[in-house]
């Protein structure tokens, strides 16, 4: 047995500087971002039932909640740095959070080649959910199942050790299936930027409203955020576990709370369903009012659509 094993509070035999990540956890840090995420959860709910835009709430309002329940668990660690239930809830949330919120920006990609033009996608729409879906779950599949490894390791370094492997893998996968999703993205904005005279004119009237284009930039930031995310998610697991980087609370704090509340904030106040409304899941006259950027050659009523 192991001095490790018989660790189950701070002590003198047992001080702070052994734990995995060797600091208490900020209390008051850690409690403002389980909070602030708590309730951008429920603000996105309500937006959800609101707007109906759930393929785009859902994944993300799971990341929210995930995210909550990760900062849960490090407020947790602030009360005893060797708690299990603290470790396991932190590792596993808030590693596997930024998949669902990627989720829902993967999901807006079909909705806007479907309002803008099918013709300019390099792939067709329907397949768009399908790929990205697809290896966004299993980056979410690979984060969990490493995350789950490792927070069930107890003493065991090497079990630790492939599950923080599987995890950097997932992670890895997760950086690559961003960096395809924004070939695709910029390769079809440029075509309709490049073909925008082509646009029908309720189309064009939707791409040039002030409230598109305030999404848009919220999906880029949020975009990006996620991205310089994953990048630091790398280099910590890549050096290991106890690696100076892991040990660096500000720079966990900088690099993974404050760029994933930046892109939840972004996409919380600029919301899909109100700001880009051809996401709503609506049926009747509100939805084919909607539609009709698909077949109406006149911009005048999906402008009075857009600007409600």
């Amino acid at each position: 047995m192991t001095v490790y094993e018989v660790c189950t509070v701070v002590t003198e035999q047992c001080p702070v500087d052994w734990t995995v990540y060797g600091y208490y956890p900020n209390l008051g840090v850690n409690a403002f971002f389980a909070a602030i995420f708590g309730v951008c959860f429920i603000i996105q709910v309500a937006q959800g039932f609101k707007y109906k835009s759930w393929n785009f709430t859902v994944p993300f309002a799971l990341g929210c909640m995930t995210e909550c329940i990760g900062y849960v668990g490090r407020v947790l660690l602030n009360n005893n740095p060797w708690s299990n239930t603290g470790f396991e809830m932190q590792i596993c949330c808030l590693i596997m959070a930024p998949a669902f919120l990627a989720a829902g920006i993967y999901l807006t990609l079909m909705h806007m080649v479907n309002t803008f033009g099918t013709q300019w996608s390099p792939i067709r729409p329907r397949l768009y959910p399908w790929i990205f879906i697809s290896c966004d779950f299993l980056s979410l599949v690979l984060q969990a199942a490493g995350g789950a490894t490792a927070a069930t390791a107890g003493y065991n370094v090497s079990l630790a050790n492939i599950g923080g492997n599987i995890m950097l893998a997932g992670i890895v996968w997760q950086v690559f299936t961003l960096i395809v999703f924004a070939g695709l993205s910029g390769a079809y904005f440029r075509r309709v930027h490049v073909n925008r005279s082509e646009m029908t004119a309720s189309a064009l009237a939707v791409f040039e409203s002030r409230k598109f284009r305030l999404f848009l930039v919220a999906i880029t930031i949020g975009f990006t955020t996620i991205f310089v995310r994953c990048a630091f998610r790398i280099a910590e697991l890549a050096n290991g576990w106890s690696s100076t980087i892991m040990r660096n609370e500000v720079e966990f704090i900088v690099f993974d709370g404050v760029m994933i509340l930046i892109s939840v904030l972004c996409l919380t106040v600029i919301s899909a369903g109100q700001y880009f409304p051809q996401m709503q899941e609506r049926s009747g006259p509100g939805r084919r009012a909607l539609a009709k950027h698909t077949s109406t050659p006149s911009g005048s009523e999906l402008e009075a659509a857009v600007e409600k």
